[in-house]
């Protein structure tokens, strides 16, 4: 059993749902704690579909480069449930130990007597009484799942509200239209709390222009507020206050500008912190944050790969989060010419089929893998018929080390591309079996 791995499954049994959306019993356990999500340093609240943690990575990057302490909330985690709580730190933030996540964990279980309660809501206190016990200068908390019935959504008065890129995603949660859950995001706007919200879809921005200007909030939204762009292969990004020229981010993909833009807005926008141009600058090109379009070149897995691959991972699971990555397998393409195969593995609450034709005009060869230790995965065989039913070539594997055995055994006038995408789920098993932690 991994570290903490008796401790996780003690807590995910209180409650019968991995996911019920509810502030109650959140509540009921923070006052039991003493209130610790009211002792926090000033809170910057995020939420959206895709984009968050990249975002946030960006965030941190940069108030680091400034000098700040940051604590960082953010979900699911890949390898380690200790990726997920971020403590501050003079040079940087550092992951909390095993032996501290414990305590605190049991502390709040025990705060919790045995009540109904699910090991997110639990997760989040924990990260609250942590957060309340260290000094830093601000924390960055990314919602779980939706916004307004999230577990984080508890905090009264953040410094400022970030509404990443809304899509199509958990809709059994969260509603079956953009505007239902861009209604169910936008729930984090609080009275006279600044909204820095990235370019959404019409019926999104309009759901948010209404909840922005119901809560007296400032909204400062890409395209009408703020501006970024891509110039010479540089970051461009404008607003009110000026113009600032810095250098492409090292994360890969236009959409990293997007988010990289996003970061920049919500630290302009605030009056909180003095960030000059060169700290803007160290955390572009700094940010770092796994399973976005990042490239394995050292590993088990890339050595079972044919030899001279490229190897990219990808956690994208939904529509939008194929698109992008999509874009950025274009983008390579346009770089160096190499034939494409992807191996997905998804859950079976996904559209996989709306996952999987942003790749059909890139590639014929899909590989359908089951993600390993879930019991939500999707068949591969049901996967596979999602890609059949887009005209492209697919097989099955029995997962995906067995998906880059076969690879070898192909003649490649040219050595691969290869993509792993589908699910954070299987970003996380793919970087622990590679040997590449999350740091």
């Amino acid at each position: 059993m991994p570290p903490l791995g008796d401790l996780i499954a003690r807590l995910s049994a209180l409650h019968p749902k991995a996911i019920d959306l509810d502030l109650e019993r959140i509540h009921q356990l923070l006052q039991r704690l003493g209130h610790p999500e009211r002792k926090l340093p000033p809170v910057i609240h995020v939420a959206g579909t895709n984009g968050k943690g990249s975002t946030i990575a960006y965030l941190r990057a940069i108030l680091e480069a400034a000098a700040q302490r940051v604590h960082v909330l953010t979900s699911p985690y890949l390898v380690r449930l200790n990726e997920s709580f971020r403590l501050g730190k003079p040079g940087g933030g550092v992951f909390v130990d095993d032996a501290e996540l414990r305590a605190v964990l049991e502390h709040c279980e025990r705060a919790n007597d045995g009540a109904p309660i699910t090991i997110f809501e639990i997760q989040t206190a924990a990260a609250f009484c942590l957060f309340s016990q260290h000094p830093a200068d601000v924390v960055l908390l990314e919602t779980g799942l939706g916004g307004r019935l999230d577990a984080t959504n508890v905090i009264e008065a953040p410094l400022a509200s970030v509404i990443t890129p809304i899509g199509m995603d958990h809709t059994e949660f969260l509603g079956d239209t953009l505007m239902k859950i861009a209604g169910e995001k936008a729930a984090i706007i609080k009275r006279g709390v600044p909204v820095i919200c990235a370019e959404q879809p019409p019926e999104a921005i309009a759901v948010i222009e209404q909840q922005a200007k119901r809560m007296h909030a400032p909204l400062h939204a890409a395209g009408e507020g703020w501006h970024v762009n891509v110039e010479r292969g540089r970051l461009v990004y404008q607003d009110e206050r000026g113009l600032m020229d810095l250098a492409a981010p090292k994360l890969f993909g236009r959409h990293q500008f997007d988010n990289a833009g996003l970061a920049i807005a919500t630290l302009r926008a605030l009056d909180a912190f003095r960030i000059d141009g060169a700290a803007f600058e160290a955390g572009i090109i700094n940010a770092e944050w796994p399973a976005r379009m990042q490239r394995l070149a050292s590993g088990a897995l890339v050595d079972l790969a044919p030899p001279g691959c490229e190897l990219w991972l990808d956690g994208g699971h939904n529509a939008d989060g194929g698109r992008v990555a999509a874009a950025a397998l274009g983008d390579l393409e346009e770089r160096v010419s190499r034939p494409l195969v992807v191996i997905a593995g998804m859950m079976a609450n996904k559209d996989a089929g709306g996952f999987l034709a942003n790749f059909a005009g890139l590639t014929r060869h899909i590989i359908a893998v089951q993600i390993p230790d879930r019991d939500n995965a999707m068949p591969s065989d049901t996967l596979a018929d999602a890609a059949r039913h887009l005209g492209m070539r697919v097989e099955t594997s029995s997962g995906v080390e067995a998906a880059l055995r076969s690879l070898t055994r192909l003649a490649y006038e040219v050595p691969p591309r290869i993509l792993i995408t589908g699910s954070l789920y299987l970003a996380g098993h793919v970087l622990a079996a590679n040997g590449t932690l999350p740091k």
